[in-house]
């Protein structure tokens, strides 16, 4: 099997060009980024997912920096180098200092040590916290 290659705007189906497009001005952006141009090999997965994006990352009770300041955090737990590279971006033009990055990474980093050690020794949960 060949390594699939990107869906560019020019060769796309209308049905993804629709969602390009919606991308395109939700973001104010001229073109999609490579994520979605490689959903695009899929359009039915391409749709559910900007359409989900668009809805789990849309101002709320969390605002955008923050959303994105948590998608960087699990993206470096889940070790997805281009969703860090793609949300950095994003929450520095949402405001993310270096400073704030810093602290980030290194809340990041604990959180993986302690749960890791939690689970190798297997504490239970105290019953204070069990509510």
């Amino acid at each position: 099997m060949s390594k699939p290659q990107p869906i560019e705007y020019a060769d796309a189906s209308p049905q993804v060009r629709a969602v390009f497009d919606d991308i395109k001005k939700t973001r104010n952006v001229a073109d999609v980024n490579n994520f979605w141009k490689y959903l695009a090999h899929d359009p039915s997965t391409l749709k559910r997912t900007w359409e989900s994006i668009r809805e789990v990352m849309a101002p709320g009770a969390l605002d955008p920096l923050v959303k994105e300041m948590i998608y960087v955090a699990v993206s470096v737990t889940n070790g997805c180098g281009y969703c860090i590279a793609s949300h950095t971006a994003s929450a520095r033009r949402a405001g993310m200092t270096e400073a704030m990055f810093g602290e980030l990474m290194a809340v990041v980093g604990m959180a993986n040590e302690t749960n890791r050690l939690v689970n190798g020794y297997r504490v239970p949960i105290d019953t204070a916290f069990d509510t």
